[in-house]
């Protein structure tokens, strides 16, 4: 039994919003893509309306290969298959007095 993975692409991206406070802020944004069910119409030649039936996509090759856009289970582009989108936004702050000690008072 060979056992496949899905494929689930994860994107970082990391700012500060620009701003030059004198505490520190940052933030990260980190979006998770997952290929869900197939959505394609095999009867549409015939004016119908069939889904295969294939709940997720799994990638039948290795990461940067043509195999990674088709799917193990159904033999369909990763395309036809619907779209999920996770967005998480990460905020860290710090403020300007955590990190320093009170001397000499």
């Amino acid at each position: 039994m060979i056992m496949k993975k899905r494929q689930v692409v994860m994107k970082s991206r990391d700012g500060a919003n620009g701003r030059a406070d004198a505490s520190t802020t940052s933030s990260s944004v980190l979006t998770r893509v997952r290929y869900g069910e197939c959505q394609k119409n095999h009867a549409t030649n015939i004016g119908g309306y069939a889904v295969d039936g294939c709940r997720e996509f799994m990638a039948s090759g290795e990461e940067d290969t043509n195999g990674e856009l088709i799917c193990a289970a159904c033999g369909c582009h990763r395309n036809f298959h619907r779209r999920e989108v996770e967005t998480e936004v990460v905020c860290k702050y710090s403020s300007p007095n955590s990190s320093s000690s009170h001397r000499g008072q």
